[in-house]
C-alpha cells in the first residue's frame, strides 16, 4: 500500500505540516514529535514519492540535458555520446536523474518538455541561439553551456580551445615539412569548426604558408560520410593541389577522407599525411591510426554536472568561461610508425 504524509501523520499523532518538516528536515521539530514521525514511517514502510519530495523541497532532483545537433544521431556520435555518458555518471553520483533531448532544429520544443518536467537545471550541448537562452531566461532555471557559444557574459561555458588545437595541428604538419596542405572543415556556422580552421589557417600563414579557398573543402556536416564522399566530389581538383598532406577539422570527416584515400591506392603519410580533431576512440582503432587533438569529452561532462549543481544550490559560482588546452595525439597517419 502506497502511504501518504497524512497517513503518517495519523499513525504519528501530529500535524501535515510537522512530517513534513522532519522528512525535509527544514523547520523545528521537538525532540518528541520527530521520534514519532520516525516510528510511524519505519511501521508503515513509508518511502516519499518524487512528486512529494519536490513539494518539500521545491526541487525534483531532475537535471535536463538538450543537444542542439543535426547529424548524425547522438546514440551514436562518437563525440557527444561520451559526454552525455560522463554526464549521466556524475549525475547519478550527485543523486540527480536525467532528462535527454536532442533538437535538430534549435527551436523552443526540447527546452518546453523540460521546463513542463520541472527540472533543476539545464546543461545545453552544441550550436545554439539566442532565442533559445532568452526562452529559458525568462523561467529562472540554471544552465551551462557546453561546446557552444552565445554573446551573453553571465553564463558558464564549458569549450575546448579550438582556435588553439587548430594552431598546434599547424605546427605538426609544418614541422614535418608539409607545405601543400589541403583541408575538410565541419559547417562553418558551428563555432567548433570554424575556430579550428581559423586558428590552422592563421598559424599556417604566421609560419609563412597559405591556406586558400582552393585548399580547402566546406563540408556540410562533420560525418565520416561526408568525408569519403566529400573528398570523392572534388577528387580530380584535389589531385590539382598536389597536397601532401590533410587536416580534417573533426576524427569523423579525416576517417572518412582516408577510407576514401586507401582505396584510391595512396599510402597513409607516406604519400599523403592526415590529421583530424576530437580524439574519438575510433581514431586509434582506425588503420592507419590517426593523428589527432585530444579534447576531454569526459571532463566536459563531468564539469558541467558539477558547475550546474552549485548553480543549483544557489553556491556562489561566478559566470566563466572553461576552456581546455589542446594536446596533440601523434599516430600513424603522421609518422608511420
Amino acid at each position: 500500500m502506497n502511504y501518504t504524509i497524512v497517513d503518517i501523520a495519523l499513525r504519528a499523532g501530529v500535524s501535515k505540516s510537522t512530517v513534513s518538516r522532519v522528512i525535509s528536515g527544514k523547520g523545528f521539530a521537538s525532540k518528541e514529535a520527530r521520534e514519532k514521525v520516525l516510528k510511524a514511517i519505519e511501521e508503515l514502510q513509508y518511502k516519499p514519492n518524487g512528486l512529494a519530495r519536490a513539494m518539500v523541497s521545491q526541487r525534483t532532483n531532475n537535471i535536463g540535458v538538450i543537444i542542439y545537433h543535426q547529424h548524425p544521431s547522438i546514440t551514436t556520435h562518437p563525440f557527444y555520446g561520451k559526454i552525455l555518458d560522463a554526464i549521466l555518471k556524475k549525475a547519478k553520483s550527485l543523486n540527480y536523474s536525467v532528462f535527454v533531448e536532442t533538437d535538430e532544429e534549435t527551436s523552443l520544443k526540447s527546452a518546453d518538455f523540460m521546463l513542463e518536467k520541472r527540472v533543476d537545471g539545464l546543461i545545453l550541448i552544441s550550436k545554439l541561439n539566442q532565442e533559445v537562452v532568452s526562452y529559458i531566461d525568462k523561467f529562472n532555471v540554471p544552465y551551462v553551456i557546453v561546446n557552444g557559444a552565445i554573446e551573453k557574459d553571465d553564463v558558464i561555458h564549458i569549450v575546448n580551445h579550438d582556435r588553439k588545437g587548430g594552431s598546434v595541428v599547424a605546427d605538426h604538419l609544418y614541422q614535418l615539412g608539409h607545405r601543400r596542405i589541403f583541408v575538410i572543415s565541419g559547417p562553418q556556422d558551428h563555432r567548433i569548426h570554424s575556430l579550428r580552421f581559423e586558428g590552422f589557417s592563421q598559424r599556417i600563414r604566421e609560419l609563412g604558408g597559405e591556406i586558400t579557398i582552393r585548399d580547402t573543402y566546406f563540408s556540410t556536416t562533420s560525418t565520416f560520410d561526408d568525408g569519403y564522399k566529400g573528398l570523392s566530389d572534388i577528387w580530380d581538383h584535389f589531385l590539382a593541389r598536389k597536397p601532401t598532406a590533410l587536416f580534417a577539422t573533426s576524427d569523423m570527416l579525416a576517417m572518412g577522407a582516408m577510407k576514401f584515400l586507401l582505396e584510391k591506392g595512396l599510402k597513409i603519410p607516406n604519400d599523403i599525411a592526415v590529421v583530424g580533431f576530437d580524439d574519438t576512440d575510433y581514431s586509434k582503432m582506425f588503420h592507419p591510426s590517426l593523428t589527432t587533438v585530444h579534447v576531454d569529452q569526459v571532463k566536459m561532462g563531468e564539469d558541467a554536472v558539477f558547475l550546474l549543481d552549485q548553480l543549483i544550490k544557489k553556491e556562489n559560482v561566478q559566470p566563466l568561461k572553461i576552456e581546455y588546452e589542446p594536446k596533440l595525439v601523434i599516430r600513424e597517419s603522421t609518422n608511420g610508425s
